[in-house]
């Protein structure tokens, strides 16, 4: 759902399956691999879930920050 009542995104398993497959390629072909760190840094969306999901299959660790922090905090958010 966006921030506007009313106006949504619907994406169906098999899509979200697919866009989730070419992200995790796109990674490998970037160099993550199992056990490396990721930082996803968008606003809520299915591409931000499909982010998080294909860094899963690929076994890379990751962690989520939305908009709205300091240039330290997201600095101390990415090394922690």
């Amino acid at each position: 759902e966006k921030d506007e009542p009313g106006e949504e995104v619907r994406v169906t398993y098999r899509e979200l399956l697919e866009l989730t497959c070419r992200l995790g390629n796109t990674l490998k072909r970037q160099g993550v691999k199992r056990g490396d760190r990721v930082t996803i840094y968008m606003p809520p969306c299915p591409l931000a879930v499909a982010s998080m999901l294909a860094c899963a299959r690929i076994g890379a660790v990751h962690t989520v920050v939305f908009a709205g922090f300091s240039a330290e905090s997201l600095a101390d958010r990415i090394q922690d």
